[in-house]
Formats: structure tokens, C-alpha cells, sequence
């Protein structure tokens, strides 16, 4: 399952995610991980949540995001949750159609119980078909 935090940059998206993460992490029965463009954020989280630094990696372009995602996946077989901020950023996307990786991102989640959710610097309206139903806050 996708859920996206939609708005444009400076409307709060990352203090959403933040507020999310650390109150689902009180329930939580697997493990979480937030990935991030920097460390920044890092005394923000609640110390049973995961951060990965995704500037650590040689990510190129959206293929390599999605494999990493998967080798995340593969490493953790008790994995719930993956919060990816800046999403845009990080998945390689800026300027870029967003559909296929979306698609990706759905099968992915729905074939190993993983839920994903996406801050995406982009208001709901600019967001394609398939990721607009996903929305669960707009900024």
C-alpha cells in the first residue's frame, strides 16, 4: 500500500511524515524505516525507527531506487512501514513522470506486506492518475 503527503516545498510535509512515524511506531508490530536525502532529521525520530541516509549511496536514477528499496526489503523480512521523504529527490524523479515508479512501489508493498509512504513535493492535482487516490494529506 502507497500513501502520499502531496504539497508544495516549505508546506510542512516532513513534519507530517515526522508526526506520522513516531505515532505509528507506538503500534507498530514490525519494524520501520525512514529513508531521508540527510541525516538531518535524525533526533527527530524515535529511536526504534530506522533512518537511512540515501546521499550514502550511488542512486542514479529510479531503477536504483527501486532495487535498493528491495534490498532494504530483503534484509528485514519483519518490515512494516518505509517512510520516504522527499521522495522526488530521493527516488530520482525530479522532473520526471512518476507513474511507472509509483506502479513499482505498489506491487512491491502489496506482494511483501510493506506499507510506503511518500512526501512528494507536488500538489495533488499535479500527481498522475494512479497516485492521486493515494493522497492522504494535501498541503
Amino acid at each position: 500500500m502507497i500513501q502520499i503527503i502531496a504539497g508544495k516545498k516549505g508546506k510542512g510535509k516532513t513534519k507530517q511524515l515526522l508526526d506520522k512515524v513516531n505515532s505509528e511506531i507506538k503500534s507498530a508490530h514490525g519494524n520501520i524505516v525512514y529513508l531521508d536525502k540527510s541525516s538531518k532529521h535524525m533526533y527527530e525520530l524515535n529511536n526504534k525507527v530506522r533512518l537511512i541516509d540515501t546521499s550514502e549511496f550511488e542512486l542514479s536514477n529510479s531503477d536504483a531506487f527501486i532495487g535498493f528499496i528491495c534490498g532494504i526489503i530483503s534484509q528485514d523480512h519483519d518490515l512494516e512501514q518505509m517512510y520516504l521523504d522527499s521522495f522526488l529527490k530521493i527516488a530520482k524523479l525530479e522532473d520526471s513522470d512518476i507513474k511507472e515508479t509509483i506502479d513499482k512501489l505498489d506491487v512491491i508493498g502489496n506482494k511483501y506486506g510493506v506499507t510506503f509512504v511518500l512526501s512528494v513535493s507536488l500538489d495533488e492535482h499535479e500527481l498522475p492518475e494512479n497516485a492521486r487516490s493515494k493522497v492522504i494529506i494535501s498541503l
